[in-house]
C-alpha cells in the first residue's frame, strides 16, 4: 500500500504560480509512475500530467497544461511535485495526486492509489 499526501493548493490570481507538492508513503515509491489529476465541481476527473518511474525520464501533458505545468520527482524524499504556472481560472479544481503502472496511463481506473486531494483556486 502506498499512501499519498498533497499539499500547496490554495488561492492565486490569474497569471500566478502555485508548487504542489505529493509525499509518498509505505510500498515502493519507485515502482510507480506518478500521476496529476484534477476534478471541477461538476466535471469529471481529469488527467493532467505523468511522470514515469526513476530512470525513464518521461513526462506526459494534457494539452490544456502544456507548457504551464511541470512535473517532478524527489524519490530519495518519496514526492512528486507539479509547478503550475501562468494560471488560468479555469484551472481551477481539486487537484489530486496518484500512483500507477506506466507513464502511458492516462485514466483514473489506471492508478491504483490516490491523494485526498488539494484545493486551488485561480481568481480572475
Amino acid at each position: 500500500q502506498v499512501q499519498l499526501v498533497e499539499s500547496g493548493g490554495g488561492l492565486v490570481q490569474a497569471g500566478g504560480s502555485l508548487r504542489l507538492s505529493c509525499a509518498a508513503s509505505g510500498g515502493t515509491f519507485s515502482s510507480y509512475a506518478m500521476g496529476w489529476f484534477r476534478q471541477a465541481p461538476g466535471k469529471e476527473r481529469e488527467f493532467v500530467a505523468v511522470i514515469s518511474r526513476p530512470g525513464g525520464g518521461i513526462t506526459y501533458y494534457a494539452d490544456s497544461v502544456k507548457g504551464r505545468f511541470t512535473i517532478s520527482r524527489d524519490n530519495a524524499q518519496k514526492l512528486v511535485y507539479l509547478q503550475m504556472d501562468s494560471l488560468k481560472p479555469e484551472d481551477t479544481a481539486v487537484y489530486y495526486c496518484a500512483a500507477g503502472g506506466t507513464w502511458t496511463a492516462r485514466l483514473p481506473h489506471e492508478y491504483r492509489f490516490w491523494g485526498q486531494g488539494t484545493q486551488v483556486t485561480v481568481s480572475s
